[in-house]
């Protein structure tokens, strides 16, 4: 599994903006420079980040590329569906079924059922997740999201099934 250049990048672009945009914003060759990005590709990310109203623009001699909102009210989760999607859609299993019309395991499937948990721990960890938290050091991110992907101990996870500890002695 691998996230996309073009999401790693987008974001780059998003969290270079964040820091250094100022009121007047930063140009694409401004953004292509410092993240050492082609401008043709900036150019791309920014259009995609424009229509997707995470950023706005302006023209002229003092134009750029600005956040729409505050950082703290971007969801790096947002960005990244912009930018690429979701690891797994619903229709994953029918543009993955092989030679056959239909999955031959679209009936009871454990790799679905495991897919279906990666993008649920990953859009937990992501809905939660800023630009402002991103514009953080490196350990801080870590204080943050390691909360978000720790999971219960295997007796809360019985009880949130339903099946604690046996009561008969």
């Amino acid at each position: 599994m691998k996230f996309s250049s073009q999401e790693e990048y987008g974001l780059r672009c998003l969290l270079r903006i964040a820091r250094e945009g100022g009121a007047a914003g930063l140009t694409i060759p401004e953004i292509s420079e410092a993240e050492g990005i082609s401008g043709f590709y900036v150019a791309k990310l920014m259009r995609v980040l424009r229509r997707g109203g995470l950023v706005k623009s302006a023209r002229g001699k003092i134009g750029g590329y600005t956040l729409s909102r505050p950082p703290s009210e971007i969801v790096v989760g947002e960005a990244l569906a912009l930018l690429g999607g979701r690891l797994f859609e619903s229709d994953f299993c029918t543009d993955h079924a092989g030679a056959e019309n239909i999955c031959t395991s679209s009936v009871d499937c454990s790799i679905r059922s495991l897919w279906k948990a990666v993008q649920h721990m990953v859009d937990r960890v992501l809905s939660k997740t800023t630009l402002a938290d991103l514009l953080g050091t490196e350990r801080e991110l870590a204080t943050h999201v390691t909360p978000l992907v720790q999971l219960p101990d295997a007796s809360q996870t019985r009880q949130l099934n339903g099946s604690g500890p046996s009561k008969n002695h």
